[in-house]
């Protein structure tokens, strides 16, 4: 059985919907799991957030950012995903370390070998055991929804640097195929979900 599966994917995929869906696949089938979230997922993590995420704050140093994920990741551990793993149950996050890998370390222009020794003081051995990427460009990821939220100081980014994140998760998988699984998320909603949960009975999470 694998137990913590992160959930990837650029801005506009629809990460959000399709966790949202598998969800209540889940809670009608009876299984014991946790649905949760980065940044955020439990209280003081979801108050770091609203910081990062806030559009009035478009002058925060890029490093800042970086730290401000790593400690709302390191509280989230805490509070909410290795108790969940230490009972037994299965944890589905949206977002987790390789968004800070892609995110900070490569759109950002950090450094890639920066970001993940942050990250392994902020996770320890809590690595995820598979990733899901959604992989739909952020081109038509926009285009989808109908542009960039304003409000979302991540979303607003100029584009090249959603691009450039999208790259760093091609990059990313292409080095590390077997800790990834990737859903061409470019069909409707309910393909792409069905694509999610073939995937999970692959991978052994799900009958």
């Amino acid at each position: 059985m694998r137990n913590f599966i992160t959930i990837e994917g650029c801005d506009g995929v629809g990460k959000t919907h399709q966790t949202r869906r598998l969800k209540e696949y889940c809670s009608e089938r009876g299984y014991d799991v946790v649905f949760t979230r980065e940044p955020g997922g439990s209280d003081i993590a979801e108050q770091i957030r609203k910081i990062i995420l806030d559009a009035n704050n478009s002058e925060m140093d890029d490093m800042c950012e970086a730290f401000l994920y790593a400690a709302a990741r390191i509280q989230h551990l805490k509070d909410i995903v290795k108790p969940a793993l230490n009972q037994g149950k299965i944890v589905f996050c949206d977002r987790f370390v390789h968004s800070s890998y892609v995110y900070q370390g490569l759109g950002r222009e950090l450094g890639l070998d920066k970001i993940v020794k942050l990250n392994e003081l902020a996770v320890g051995e809590y690595m995820p055991d598979f990733t899901i990427f959604l992989d739909l460009s952020p081109e038509q990821a926009f285009k989808r929804k109908g542009g960039a939220d304003k409000n979302d100081r991540m979303e607003s980014v100029d584009f090249s640097f959603h691009q450039k994140v999208y790259q760093g998760y091609k990059n990313l998988i292409a080095e590390n195929p077997d800790k990834f699984e990737v859903i061409d998320a470019g069909g409707t909603a309910e393909q792409t979900q069905s694509l999610l949960r073939q995937a999970l009975v692959k991978r052994g999470v799900f009958k």
